[in-house]
């Protein structure tokens, strides 16, 4: 083969790389864009339905898409196309209104027109109390290999849904709220960790979300890790994997 002919199949060869690099990103922006959409768990605000170290698979169509739903936010159109509403108790994504670039994942529990309060640690739709129920502590181990023993309860929302809640001190700042009535084309968020929870109890930091703001349904854990190690450090992953998570479905109590 003569070098012109080499030269040729080189640079053919690095072209149709190049293309399949290209064409691997396209695909990928689009199931990001219209299917599903990675996300890890960075704080314990979920507890104990989500930990630190969760990462979990996000559905996009499952609320229909809105500008949030595209790269970097791009405003093309107003609104929800596709939109469907979320059920209350939806564990769900969404962007922080007061800061769009900010990703937060917590619990739908006040939809459009109703009323909620938290009295005594007890949370309140439209003036009736939810269902709780008190059930095993949930154990924390500490990096010290401290144990730390904290309430659990299960709730049960008028719909019937049902969830675990940590309630680690009876009269926390947020355990006893005045009434919040919810905007129509808004969403009450809560943590299930109640008293380690930045959500819409707290007005000035997130307050009510828009449902324009709705990025999509928390679906499926593909990966959990202790925190002693990271996704790409595949060597430490038989010991840091919590293999009990892998492909839970997180809707479901």
């Amino acid at each position: 083969m003569s070098n012109t002919r080499a030269a040729r199949k080189g640079k053919g060869g690095i072209g149709e790389t190049i293309r399949t690099l290209i064409y691997a990103v396209l695909i990928a922006v689009v199931i990001r864009t219209v299917a599903f959409e990675p996300f890890n768990i960075p704080s314990g605000s979920m507890i104990p339905t989500l930990l630190v170290g969760d990462y979990l698979f996000v559905s996009k169509f499952s609320y229909g898409y809105s500008r949030y739903s595209l790269p970097l936010g791009m405003d093309l159109f107003p609104g929800r196309v596709f939109r469907q509403a979320p059920e209350r108790g939806d564990v769900a994504v969404f962007k922080l209104p007061s800061d769009p670039s900010t990703d937060f994942i917590k619990r739908v529990i006040g939809m459009p027109g109703d009323r909620i309060q938290m009295i005594d640690s007890v949370l309140h739709i439209n003036g009736e109390p939810v269902a709780r129920e008190r059930i095993d502590d949930f154990i924390v181990t500490r990096g010290n290999g401290n144990v730390l023993r904290v309430p659990q309860y299960v709730e049960t929302l008028p719909n019937g849904r049902r969830y675990r809640t940590l309630d680690q001190t009876p009269d926390g700042p947020l355990d006893n709220t005045s009434v919040y009535q919810i905007r129509e084309g808004f969403y009450f968020m809560m943590g299930d960790n109640r008293d380690d929870s930045q959500d819409s109890r707290v007005t000035f930091a997130v307050g009510q979300v828009p449902e324009e703001n709705l990025v999509g349904r928390a679906e499926v854990m593909f990966f959990s890790t202790n925190g002693t190690g990271h996704f790409w450090e595949v060597w430490k992953w038989p010991t840091v994997i919590r293999w009990q998570r892998l492909f839970k479905t997180v809707q479901e109590y």
